[in-house]
């Protein structure tokens, strides 16, 4: 029996029973003397605390990585003083700093020596996760003032942070840009390709694909694939990709998408546009594609009526903060592929929906904005 399912209960008019019960003192004062009900209760406190001290949380992390800490220990084991002079930090406060890299299960004490957990070699293994933590301070003050920020009368510093979105910005902003995406582009190009294949597939077009991280992890899985790589003039010229991928500069607000591929990819493009700009793209995506050509979108999704911590929480916030484009459901951007002409026969499949999660469409024959069944 559910919430709704209870005699009495008014659908849609206030909190269900369940939660007008936990706002109840004597339930709680209850739940710690009934065992099961004393668990249930200890792992909900302990839950709500760690999303009270989530912010505390990320800040030791960033001291950890800023002082190099974890990188000291993948070195070998340390004790509280070799890590304070090597960080410069007083002794009293590092051992504080290492206990709450201990609390977060990166670090371990053994016989007074700090040493790294698997956690903690993992965080410095796993490619991105080291840049993107370097980067969360500008997130970080834009949500100095939460309130404000919410009620839009803040002018976020992480949308100065990618004028390209807009065609904007020089050369060294396009390299700050593509620096961040490409170290975290490995996750997601070995998610996308671990959930997308690419069986009958002769030439690949990824556009948006910044510097062709993704598509250079494409050419090391299919090295007979024809490869194309589309993104603004000014991020192109920093690409480093292998010789079956042709670069051609352009802008896809403002130029055709070049044709002859029977595949494109959108990995990490479409939450960065507002919805106008998404439908003209996969519009453009649809003219491109010979019929059954594949649309292979890859990117974060929010999870709609069942909201997602990682992306509901993290990626909305910071798309928000970014002023260009949202966080999208895997309903949301079914129905503007389905708008465009692309039959999708899948919901998002996704593994890790932190990194990304997958969707693919084929270019259908019917007329432009109609939608397919």
């Amino acid at each position: 029996m559910t919430e709704t399912d209870m005699p009495g209960a008014p659908v849609g008019t206030g909190p269900g029973w369940a939660a007008r019960l936990a706002g109840q003192g004597w339930f709680h004062r209850l739940c710690a003397r009934v065992p099961g009900l004393r668990q249930i209760a200890q792992a909900e406190g302990a839950a709500l605390f760690e999303v009270v001290s989530g912010f505390v949380r990320s800040q030791a992390l960033l001291a950890l990585v800023e002082l190099r800490v974890l990188h000291r220990l993948a070195e070998g084991a340390a004790d509280t003083a070799t890590l304070a002079r090597m960080a410069g930090v007083p002794g009293d406060r590092m051992q504080i700093l290492a206990q709450a890299g201990a609390g977060l299960r990166l670090m371990k004490q053994r016989r007074g020596q700090w040493q790294l957990t698997t956690r903690g070699a993992a965080f410095l293994a796993v490619p991105g996760l080291e840049g993107m933590v370097r980067h969360h301070p500008v997130l970080y003050r834009d949500l100095v003032d939460p309130v404000a920020f919410f009620r839009g009368e803040t002018q976020p510093e992480l949308a100065g942070f990618w004028p390209y979105v807009f065609g904007g910005g020089d050369a060294a902003t396009a390299a700050r840009y593509s620096r961040l995406m490409a170290e975290s582009q490995a996750l997601v190009a070995e998610d996308t390709l671990r959930l997308v294949s690419l069986r009958g597939v002769s030439h690949l077009i990824d556009v948006g694909g910044g510097t062709g991280a993704f598509l250079s992890a494409v050419a090391m899985a299919h090295p007979a694939l024809r490869l194309t790589l589309f993104d603004l003039p000014v991020v192109v010229a920093g690409a480093r990709v292998p010789p079956q991928v042709a670069v051609v500069p352009g802008s896809f607000r403002q130029d055709p998408l070049p044709r002859g591929a029977d595949a494109i990819s959108l990995v990490r493009v479409l939450y960065d546009h507002a919805d106008a700009t998404v439908a003209g793209l996969l519009s453009a995506c649809h003219a491109a594609l010979p019929p059954g050509g594949r649309l292979i979108v890859s990117e974060p999704m929010s999870g709609g009526t069942q909201p997602d911590p990682a992306t509901d929480v993290y990626f909305a916030v910071y798309t928000l903060a970014m002023q260009t484009g949202r966080t999208r459901s895997a309903t949301e951007i079914v129905a503007l592929m389905q708008t465009a002409g692309f039959r999708v026969n899948s919901g998002a499949k996704t593994l890790r929906p932190f990194v990304t999660s997958v969707l693919v469409g084929r270019r259908d024959e019917i007329p432009h904005g109609k939608v397919s069944n």
